[in-house]
């Protein structure tokens, strides 16, 4: 920890064209209900209908751990999302706002599209999709500075219901002796280094951000998939500007909503919870 005050801002990427959610059926329907159907098919994973939405557990999350400010990138097709809210169903402990990102050009120009929304202070980072551990949130919040937490692989198909297949599309991170970042690399091909390793660890999306990672979203280039990758942004922050990033290691699930496939798995971990966002 460094002593500074802790991060009270998050911003959530809620941009993604869910495409998997809606192209992947995983072969069964039948465990949906018609409200989840149409949620997948719109390829609206945040506003995937459980006993709430699905963002209405993360934000709750966010507000247990200290998180008073929300920062929700959306596209601009996404009204329905600002509707409900700040209308339907505005949060009364945490306080929303969007930032719109125009078109879906990769993660770095989503956080970048959130600039202008955050205060001059470090903010988390997370995926729309991802139900994370409150205990994540919490020591990643009390860095206040720059990190990530890493989780090992094992335990994101153990408790997370992840396929071991799965793991590689994710970023696979190294950090030096001293629990420094190294290195971070996006979807690893599985003769990488690090995805051979008998230990692996994965960034799951899950940051915290001081305001010079704008300026390195900026310097980032597409990615061989045609993306501006944020694994790329905090590696020109690393390699270009000096920041330096914390490696929180952390052995437990993340709840992944990626494909309908995943949603009765969700499901069936969130019964138990009352969100209070």
């Amino acid at each position: 920890m460094n002593g500074s005050a802790a991060t009270t801002q998050a911003v959530i990427l809620a941009r993604g064209l869910g495409t998997r959610m809606r192209g992947e059926p995983g072969g069964d329907d039948t465990s949906l209900n018609a409200a989840q159907v149409r949620a997948a098919e719109m390829g609206a994973k945040g506003m995937m209908p459980f006993a709430r939405p699905f963002l209405d557990y993360v934000i709750s999350a966010l507000a247990d751990a200290g998180m008073t400010d929300v920062v929700m990138v959306i596209g601009p097709e996404h009204e329905n999302v600002r509707e409900y809210y700040t209308i339907t169903a505005a949060p009364t402990r945490v306080r929303i706002r969007f930032a719109v990102q125009a078109e879906p050009r990769g993660t770095a120009d989503a956080v970048y599209a959130a600039r202008d929304s955050v205060r001059d202070a470090p903010f988390l980072v997370l995926n729309s999709d991802n139900y994370y551990p409150f205990q994540a949130y919490a020591v990643l919040a009390a860095l206040g500075g720059a990190g990530l937490v890493a989780f090992e692989a094992d335990a994101l198909v153990r408790e997370g219901g992840i396929a071991p297949e799965r793991v590689l599309r994710y970023a696979l991170v190294e950090s030096d002796s001293d629990g420094w970042l190294r290195s971070a690399r996006e979807k690893p091909s599985p003769d990488d280094p690090l995805a051979r390793r008998a230990e692996r660890w994965v960034s799951m999306n899950l940051w915290s951000f001081t305001p010079l990672i704008f300026e390195a979203c900026t310097r980032v280039r597409p990615s061989p998939r045609g993306e501006l990758e944020l694994v790329d942004a905090v590696m020109v922050a690393v390699h270009e500007m000096g920041e330096r990033f914390r490696v929180i290691p952390m052995r437990s699930g993340v709840l992944d909503l990626s494909s309908r496939a995943d949603v009765a798995f969700v499901a069936s971990r969130l019964t138990d919870l009352a969100p209070r966002p």
